[in-house]
């Protein structure tokens, strides 16, 4: 809050030549943002430089501002190395947000405690392979970088591999930034495993296009390794949009254990949010809209103990491991890299609509050597809405143990399974292009059972509130100073 005051303070006594500047719908191949120069600030207390080595040359102290000077800066590997507190943190902040051009192989190299980066625009360059763009070292603590764009900063080879985000050390946070165009091998954003928490916040980020690499190793976030599956590494994502981020079957690749995936928007993103490994992680409150577009996935889940929940999905065109809620197979005595049983996992409380297949239980049977079927799961209090032809909840194996009650549906022509009910009212379509149940509707008030991790009276996934709302607009993602990148967002109402 502090850093925060101390920023609007100088941006209120900043002398700051204004132009104006028209809204435009975004488009694949957006134009460069173009940002005015400034002066020199009337800061005293601010340390202005024009180049890494500037940097290098301070002598730092907690409460310390460093002012990076508008302009082009080519070829600038920036070490911020200093330690903060949380009462006085450091900050690296551009004379303008946004004015800061970081060109040709400019990076930066995140290495203390408490340290704040805000306001940078890295766009258009290219590194080598095993560099990052933004590296937040296996030393840092509590660091964060903010209000940033990195946009096609891609090698003219695209099997290059470097990831542009690296997040090592612990309690770190990349939030309010805007990431798009990553054509070339490798991880968007990339949290490295260990043997003890890790603590990181990944949120309010605006995930922009990533082509499709034809081959692994392109998800948009990967959390951890499988050599680390059983750490409780303690990592939040949350308040995110991920447009079109079609890098590999992985749009978010979960692969250690006790993290929250909450209260993303998943748009028309070619893959699945897939707990690859790991045990205890919590999904909910998501959104995942595939408006009908082939190899759209929704929430794939391996290993024991997830809690999935209160998340809305529409529009998958898919079925197996793509369709709305597939439980894999698993490997009998699995390695680490590979699929471990499903065992324990509550799904409860999510609404699918106009999906080609709801559920799948024991997906992926026989391929990788997966044999092993889900055990002791409960699927309850799930609403589904679905045209003639669609497959409520297809069993791939036989598990054991499973529990399902409470569970509605609207679905045509279908026979219902084992704890779900036939309803003959469908849902209503909000102002997002978005189905909610209207006046009557049997879900309400029919909720069953006791849960502790999830309160509600009603059936399916809980009405839109402020979170998703500011979620589905756009509002409160990316940096402040690149305007309108949700205006392509349309949810189609089928």
């Amino acid at each position: 809050m502090k850093v925060l005051l101390r920023f609007l303070v100088f941006c209120f006594i900043l002398p700051i030549a204004i132009s104006g500047c028209k809204k435009s719908k975004q488009v694949e191949k957006e134009p460069p943002i173009v940002v005015p120069p400034v002066e020199e600030p009337a800061c005293k207390s601010c340390k202005l430089i024009s180049s890494a080595a500037e940097l290098a040359a301070l002598t730092l102290i907690p409460g310390d501002t460093i002012m990076m000077k508008s302009g082009d800066w080519t070829d600038q590997k920036l070490v911020f190395k200093a330690k903060g507190t949380a009462q006085l943190p450091i900050v690296l902040i551009a004379q303008k947000a946004g004015s800061v051009n970081m060109k040709g192989a400019s990076s930066i190299q995140i290495d203390g405690e408490y340290l704040e980066v805000s306001g940078l625009n890295f766009r258009g360059g290219k590194l080598t392979v095993g560099q990052f763009i933004i590296d937040f070292t296996s030393s840092s603590s509590n660091c964060r970088l903010t209000n940033t764009a990195i946009v096609d900063y891609n090698p003219t080879d695209a099997t290059i591999d470097y990831r542009w985000v690296s997040m090592n050390g612990t309690k770190n946070r990349l939030d309010h930034c805007y990431i798009k165009g990553k054509s070339h091998q490798g991880a968007t954003v990339v949290v490295w495993g260990k043997n003890s928490s890790l603590g990181h916040r990944i949120d309010h980020n605006y995930f922009g296009t990533r082509p499709d690499l034809g081959n692994n190793g392109g998800e948009t976030i990967r959390v951890g390794t499988s050599d680390y599956y059983l750490t409780q590494s303690n990592v939040t994502v949350e308040d995110n949009i991920f447009d079109k981020c079609n890098g590999e079957t992985e749009i978010v690749s979960n692969k250690m254990s006790n993290n929250i995936i909450r209260n993303n928007l998943f748009f028309e993103s070619r893959g699945t949010l897939s707990l690859r490994h790991g045990n205890g992680t919590e999904v909910y409150g998501n959104y995942i809209i595939g408006n009908n577009l082939a190899t759209v996935g929704g929430i794939r889940i391996i290993g024991e103990n997830h809690l999935v929940y209160n998340n809305y999905i529409q529009g998958l065109k898919e079925t197996g491991q793509l369709c709305a809620i597939s439980i894999m197979d698993g490997v009998p005595n699995s390695a680490p890299s590979g699929y471990f049983q499903v065992k324990n996992v509550k799904v409860v409380g999510n609404t699918i609509v106009n999906c080609a297949e709801a559920f799948e239980i024991g997906a992926g049977k026989g391929g990788n050597d997966r044999t092993v079927p889900p055990a002791n799961c409960t699927i309850a209090n799930n609403l589904v809405q679905q045209k003639g032809g669609a497959t409520l909840l297809k069993l791939a194996d036989t598990p054991t143990g499973f529990t399902y009650t409470g569970n509605m549906a609207y679905a045509t022509g279908v026979t219902m399974p084992e704890g779900f009910v036939q309803i003959t009212q469908q849902m209503g379509t909000t102002t997002f292009g978005t189905y909610a149940p209207q006046s009557g509707h049997p879900a309400f008030g029919a909720f069953q059972g006791t849960f502790p991790f999830y309160t509600s009276t009603d059936v399916g996934a809980k009405a839109l509130g402020d979170t998703h709302n500011a979620l589905l607009k756009g509002e409160g993602i990316g940096p402040t100073w690149v305007p309108g990148l949700a205006a392509s967002i349309v949810i189609k109402a089928q």
